[in-house]
């Protein structure tokens, strides 16, 4: 029987209610398939942990890490600590020492799930955004001078290298030939950002001439939106930088009826380290403790990661069971316009299965 380890971490705020409900809901998938196995450790990193220790996480937790198959992430942040502080003390410090350099957003409208776009349904909107995710614009790089006077100075630099674009753009061209219309879209800010964008425009042509099977086109990121909004037809896979991503992803997500449905895969393709599965919504405090966030994303973020462990079978029998959950409006979240309660939908998910 094949075992797979897990860690899960889940955070903060309703990351450790989501994760709860995503370990219960593949357990239950591995117990049905009887083929393999996954073995959960828990571990308790994030704001409670930092609160008693000064860290996010111990200094040896990335060695405790590198054992496991993959992560299963819930969260990160808290409303009296600063997010900086939170991010980089968890999340960035997983995915940039792990090199999980492609962060995959999978999006599109479930049956059931109703879209804000006008007369949009299912098919309307189906995309695969895939994200640069270890430089760019959260390299990090940068640094503040002459603290609190008049003359202060901060900057932040975005760092671009060719090698980490061409196998962002590489990974972003395979993502699209492995899909049916085989079309890119490649996002950029070019015309303003002359140096590290023009680069990325160059790479992206480079890389082009290696899948003469797939489509491509450009686009500005401010131009995406509308077109996100106005022409969702009109889009497949898309690839983009790390700080021009997290926002058009998390346009996507509400596009498509809720944050609370989002998965996101953060991958090294290599698999030198383990690859970490969260959704996107965050550690949402203000609904945090009262059982109604949408486990929806953390599921479907399993269902990546079943992928990822090579387990595809189980992987595709929980998407039909997500979509079946999905298209009973008695099993919706109150995000989704429901009454339904996180375990509520655990338990409809269990049962579909």
């Amino acid at each position: 029987m094949r075992k797979h380890r897990i860690a899960a971490i889940p955070g903060d705020g309703i990351g450790k209610e989501v994760v709860a409900a995503g370990v219960e809901a593949l357990s239950a998938l591995a117990a049905l398939d009887g083929g393999f196995t996954l073995e959960f450790e828990h571990f308790d990193w994030g704001s409670d942990y930092y609160k008693r220790t000064g860290t996010m996480m111990p200094a040896d937790g990335l060695e405790q890490l590198k054992p496991f198959d993959a992560i299963y992430f819930g969260s990160v942040g808290a409303p009296d600590l600063p997010d900086h502080i939170t991010l980089w003390g968890l999340r960035l410090a997983i995915c940039q020492p792990f090199d999980q350099y492609a962060n995959v957003r999978p999006t599109r409208i479930l049956n059931g799930i109703e879209s804000p776009l006008r007369n949009a349904g299912v098919g309307d909107l189906d995309w695969v955004i895939v994200r640069e995710n270890t430089e760019g614009e959260y390299a990090g790089q940068g640094g503040r001078s002459h603290r609190g006077h008049p003359e202060e100075v901060a900057t932040e630099v975005a760092i671009f290298t060719r090698a980490g674009v061409r196998r962002i753009m590489r990974f972003a061209f395979r993502t699209a030939q492995s899909r049916p219309r085989k079309f890119l879209t490649v996002v950029t800010k070019s015309n303003a950002q002359r140096n590290g964008l023009v680069m990325w425009d160059e790479i992206a042509a480079e890389v082009a001439l290696e899948f003469p099977d797939v489509t491509w086109d450009k686009m500005l990121v401010d131009a995406m939106t509308v077109r996100m909004t106005m022409k969702p037809r009109s889009l497949d896979t898309i690839v983009a930088t790390n700080l021009h991503a997290d926002i058009l992803s998390d346009l996507a997500a509400a596009l498509a009826g809720s944050m609370g449905i989002a998965p996101t895969a953060n991958l090294n393709p290599e698999r030198q380290f383990p690859s970490m599965f969260e959704p996107i919504h965050g550690s949402a405090f203000d609904i945090t403790g009262m059982g109604i966030a949408n486990p929806i994303g953390t599921f479907w973020s399993g269902q990546m990661m079943l992928e990822h462990l090579g387990e595809q079978a189980a992987a595709d029998r929980l998407m039909r069971a997500i979509e079946k959950v999905a298209a009973d409006k008695g099993l919706h979240t109150p995000d989704l316009g429901g009454s339904a309660r996180t375990a509520d939908v655990t338990a409809g998910l269990i049962a579909a299965l």
